[in-house]
């Protein structure tokens, strides 16, 4: 691809997960993709963004406040854009930029609430219905691209009927995280739960290939320098009838994450971990005889989610028809959401039943009437 025909991008937020993930990832596929734009709410923000994008995109443009946005609202020459913002704010901009035209990479969650999704998606349902093609809005979750939940989903036939379904997660969120002083984490209902969670239920739902009918689930607060709740632990029961756990700790002096499935046949793994140096993922695969093979896959989500993005976004300018990445969906970022708003009401009502799939099948309508 030349520079002239690579898709051009904007990215609003200058944060740090642009700054150490976004760029770093952009500059690897810089053949394929152009970042004509950086917006920040403040001129200082934009600048420090601005400078390490310079390095790989030395034309990139530094804008910000009312005036910059508005500048890559009306610029017909940007096809899409990732809006990488504070998690109470993302939608009501994307549906903005979307009303424009523009295509929309969401960084996740996709919303703060179920409700909130439910009002998103008429929005952009109405959005739709006005323009001659409909721009896309992905939702960035990236353990749905992490190469090892692909490649377990594939694995799962191996273990035969499942039985039990685990997912622990013994997060790190204390003050040597970067992140843990972020102000809208805190003042998000959900806290840290709700924001790391997402990922967390979008690997269980990528590796078990079906959906949470409903869900039991206890919450505690312990760790005051943390916003409630901090601890979760919750029952969840499949479409296909097989039980499993949840839980979470937001911040452990051992950190540990993992997701198991036992099956009749055998048992499978997927174990955030670190081999060589690379952070990434190790599967290991349990038979009935008694014998295991383990394979690592490094860290990769972020890059392969941005390249089908830009993938989708050229398609889309051909106006071939061409259907978006399904894993990239709005919709699927909003199950998880949706999930985990479950676990959380039932949590709050002292761990009374919930069902999860109801608001999954409001969704689906509302899915269904943009198609």
């Amino acid at each position: 691809m030349t520079t002239t025909e690579t898709p051009q991008i904007a990215i609003l937020g200058a944060g740090i997960f642009v700054k150490t993930q976004y760029l770093p990832r952009l500059s690897e596929i810089s053949d394929l993709v152009s970042v004509k734009s950086i917006w920040s709410r403040s001129e200082g923000s934009a600048k420090s963004a601005v400078e390490i994008a310079r390095k790989i995109f030395p034309d990139v443009k530094c804008v910000w406040g009312d005036d910059g946005f508005d500048e890559i609202v009306k610029d017909g020459s940007i096809l899409g854009v990732a809006v990488v913002l504070a998690g109470l704010t993302q939608v009501d901009i994307s549906l903005k930029l979307l009303k424009a035209g523009k295509h929309v990479l969401q960084e996740k969650p996709a919303a703060a609430s179920t409700s909130e999704i439910e009002n998103a998606l008429s929005s952009y349902n109405a959005i739709c219905a006005n323009l001659s093609t409909q721009p896309i809005w992905a939702v960035a979750e990236n353990y749905r691209f992490e190469p090892a939940f692909v490649e377990c989903n594939k694995l799962l036939a191996e273990i035969g009927d499942m039985m039990s379904v685990q997912v622990i997660v013994e997060g790190s969120m204390n003050s040597s995280n970067p992140y843990f002083s972020s102000s809208w984490r805190r003042n998000f209902t959900g806290g840290f739960i709700l924001d790391m969670g997402v990922h967390m239920i979008a690997g269980l739902r990528m590796l078990v290939g079906c959906e949470v009918l409903s869900v039991s689930a206890i919450t505690t607060h312990v760790d005051k320098t943390l916003p409630p709740p901090d601890n979760i632990s919750s029952n969840f029961l499949l479409e296909n009838g097989c039980s499993g756990v949840f839980v979470m700790v937001v911040s452990s002096r051992s950190p540990k994450i993992f997701w198991r499935v036992v099956g009749m046949k055998g048992t499978l793994q997927v174990e955030r971990g670190n081999q060589n140096g690379q952070h990434g993922y190790l599967i290991s695969l349990y038979s009935a005889d008694g014998q295991s093979k383990s394979s690592f896959y490094p860290f990769s989500g972020v890059t392969e989610e941005l390249k089908a993005f830009i993938h989708d976004i050229s398609e889309a300018k051909k106006g071939s028809g061409h259907k978006a990445e399904p894993r990239s969906s709005f919709l699927e970022g909003a199950r998880d959401v949706a999930l985990l708003d479950a676990m959380l009401e039932s949590g709050s009502k002292g761990g009374a039943l919930v069902q999860s799939v109801k608001t999954n099948k409001v969704f689906l309508v509302l899915g269904q009437e943009l198609s």
